[in-house]
């Protein structure tokens, strides 16, 4: 598996205040923030893709050249999704358990057989919502995407296999 290179980083900051007989003698705090450790990295990524019952995560390409920006959100993006594909829904992220502060879906990639082909593949995202081509759910979440290179220029009956690997570290600042 090909490391995770650009990876969000995730830190929090303490303070310590020191009181003795309800006097304030002394504010501590973490320079420059704490480390968060590796255990804790996996046992996020654990909780929001593959211990959480209520939340099914779905792959989408998109047909667009557009760079995601954080903004972005399910109901406010600025691609266009590509739904030129056979499946009725969006097909499913069936990740394995996090290791190493990263989760693949590689043993069960997502599969997009194309219909009728002539555009180009430009990105990928990942969804909480499984209706193909949809932006308007409510409360749908996009979590991530990005652009691929190259992309792909799609004739009918090419298969797209999408392996799709979220990491994330400590910046250890």
């Amino acid at each position: 598996m090909e490391e995770v290179k650009d990876k969000g980083t995730m830190q929090g900051h303490i303070e310590v205040e020191h009181w003795r007989n309800g006097k304030l003698i002394g504010v501590s705090k973490t320079i420059p923030h704490n480390l968060i450790y590796n255990a804790g990295l996996d046992h996020i990524l654990n909780s929001t893709f593959h211990n959480d019952a209520s939340a099914t995560w779905y792959v989408l390409l998109y047909n667009t050249n557009t760079t995601p920006v954080a903004t972005h959100t399910y109901g406010s993006k600025s691609f266009t999704e590509d739904t030129d594909y056979s499946s009725a829904t969006r097909p499913e992220y069936v990740e394995a358990a996090a290791s190493s502060q990263s989760m693949t879906n590689a043993a069960n990639k997502a599969v997009f057989t194309i219909v009728t082909g002539g555009q180009t593949i430009y990105g990928v995202a990942l969804v909480d919502d499984s209706t193909k081509g949809d932006s308007a759910a409510s409360g749908a979440v996009m979590m991530c995407g990005g652009l691929i290179t190259p992309a792909r220029a799609v004739v009918a009956a090419d298969v797209l296999n999408v392996t799709y690997v979220l990491g994330q570290a400590d910046d250890g600042a």
